[in-house]
């Protein structure tokens, strides 16, 4: 007889704990980690230049870039909730045009609107990467990182006072070609 039978021949499984859900059969031990290991801020603003100045004015600290769809903010900070207050603070700056925050942890994607400063619904994460671009989605899925994207601007190297002249102009910009 197998040691780990019981007499009648049945396995014994009397020392095993079965979860009431499924979290426990995760490669990652059930446990979520409670800090993302990336965090963007998707938005339709059209350059990587206005969404590094409303950033700055914001007071938010990291790298943005272009796509085809629009600008996109990487996280510098992402413990104790940063992202979520960054993704809140651009939408504020940036009123009426959403914001989507998108974090990775432990291989997971979440995703979630902001607007005027707010956070809005959670968002189904593949629906989010559905119309992404092939660079964004690589990122985002951990295939390259931030240092393979092109034109990375810092938000840091931007002051309040350039930030507000180069968010007027940009501004004027848009009134004169509508």
């Amino acid at each position: 007889m197998n040691p780990d039978q019981t007499a009648d021949g049945a396995d014994d499984l009397s020392g095993f704990e079965i979860p009431d859900d499924l979290s426990g059969l995760s490669p990652f031990g059930g446990e979520t980690a409670s800090t993302p290991t990336l965090a963007v801020v998707l938005t339709q603003v059209a350059g990587a230049e206005p969404l590094a100045a409303a950033c700055a004015l914001a007071k938010v600290s990291g790298d943005v870039f272009a796509t085809s769809v629009g600008a996109v903010l990487v996280c510098r900070e992402l413990t104790g909730g940063a992202p979520a207050r960054d993704a809140a603070a651009v939408s504020q700056v940036v009123r009426g045009v959403p914001a989507i925050l998108v974090e990775r942890r432990e291989g997971q994607l979440t995703a979630a609107r902001f607007q005027d400063g707010a956070r809005g619904d959670d968002l189904p994460a593949g629906l989010v990467l559905d119309g992404a671009p092939a660079e964004l989605e690589d990122l985002l899925l951990g295939a390259t990182s931030l240092a393979d994207m092109p034109d990375v601007l810092p938000t840091d190297g931007i002051s309040r006072l350039k930030a507000a002249r180069l968010l007027g102009g940009f501004a004027r910009k848009m009134r004169r070609s509508s």
